[in-house]
């Protein structure tokens, strides 16, 4: 059974660096929200759902302007993105910086993405798990411009959705239909995104498979393996490192990265005395030892790197590497475990 996230997550530096930049000071929105005024400034700024819907009730307040929402996600600076977010940017197509996102939320947020595929539309709800409230229209506005302007900068496209639809009421300004490029409705049923199926099959160009050597240092450190080892089932885990965080890999994509035919990397797999399957769990248990080394990775993120589809999975795993959980491993190898749940 699938453990529900806590009501935990972070408001990342790109979204106080974007609020900036519109002119409004991060404390003043805070204090607004009745929120400490240095929460920004810690590297833990955790908030609960109603705390987070209040940083947004507070932006509507002190900056009552049309179309808020899209203005924050235009103006947001990628370099200062979290983890999670660079390796969406950075996917091998919109489909799967998608996937991506909606994994990590899944994983380790309150917010919970869903995504509905028929007759060449892609249908995308989002689902407060925690929330005793409607989310804050600017909320909406900024998640829905959030998952267009990444298929945008991903693919290098002027991509339109098919149509946004708004449970609120339609506003006097015209910059939503101008900035989606769709038709708007509004008094909607629920806040629903519609997406072409074949722009989500849009490759992106600048796909990196060694972004995640970069996100992490556990898998910078793998990045030498290939050269180091010259077994096929050492440069098979290396690959599976670097692929994790997508899901589960399959053996036809492996052997693609390691410019072979899925036959004969499975022969020569076989001929080692392995099977596709151990070397995946070979991968991730190296990886996850080295991912909880680190003790600024939340465990919970260190699930998500692993390509495992909720946090039960990764811990009834470890436990079978381990005989422990994951924080006893950490707490035994001499690491604190972080504060933070998640990153947002």
């Amino acid at each position: 059974m699938t453990a529900i996230p806590a009501d935990k997550c972070r408001v990342p530096q790109a979204f106080w660096r974007a609020v900036e930049r519109i002119g409004l000071p991060p404390s003043a929105v805070l204090r607004q929200a009745r929120l400490p005024g240095t929460l920004h400034l810690g590297e833990n700024g955790m908030v609960t759902t109603a705390q987070y819907f209040a940083i947004f009730r507070a932006l509507e307040e002190l900056a009552p302007e049309p179309a808020l929402g899209l203005r924050l996600v235009r103006e947001a600076d990628t370099a200062i993105h979290p983890p999670s977010t660079l390796a969406a940017l950075h996917a091998r197509d919109y489909r799967d910086g998608l996937y991506r996102v909606a994994r990590f939320k899944r994983l380790c947020t309150p917010e919970q993405l869903s995504f509905s595929e028929e007759n060449g539309e892609v249908s995308i709800t989002s689902n407060w798990i925690h929330a005793t409230e409607t989310e804050p229209g600017i909320a909406t506005d900024v998640a829905f411009a959030f998952l267009v302007e990444l298929g945008r900068r991903g693919t290098g496209q002027p991509l339109a959705p098919i149509r946004v639809e708004f449970m609120r009421a339609g506003p006097k300004s015209d910059l939503y239909r101008l900035f989606f490029g769709c038709p708007i409705r509004y008094g909607a049923p629920r806040n629903k995104l519609l997406l072409k199926s074949a722009d989500l099959d849009r490759p992106f160009p600048g796909h990196n498979p060694e972004l995640l050597d970069i996100l992490t240092p556990a898998l910078a450190a793998a990045m030498g393996e290939l050269e180091a080892r010259s077994s096929v089932g050492a440069q098979v885990k290396v690959v599976l490192k670097r692929s994790l965080a997508s899901g589960r890999p399959e053996l036809s994509q492996i052997a693609r990265d390691l410019n072979m035919s899925e036959r004969t990397l499975q022969r020569r797999i076989t001929d080692e005395g392995k099977t596709f399957r151990e070397l995946l769990s070979e991968a991730r248990q190296e990886l996850g030892r080295q991912l909880l080394s680190n003790p600024s990775t939340d465990i919970d993120e260190v699930a998500c790197l692993l390509g495992y589809q909720d946090r039960s999975s990764f811990y009834r795993a470890f436990r079978d590497w381990e005989g422990l959980t994951p924080l006893q491993w950490r707490e035994l190898n001499g690491r604190e475990a972080p504060q933070s749940h998640s990153l947002h």
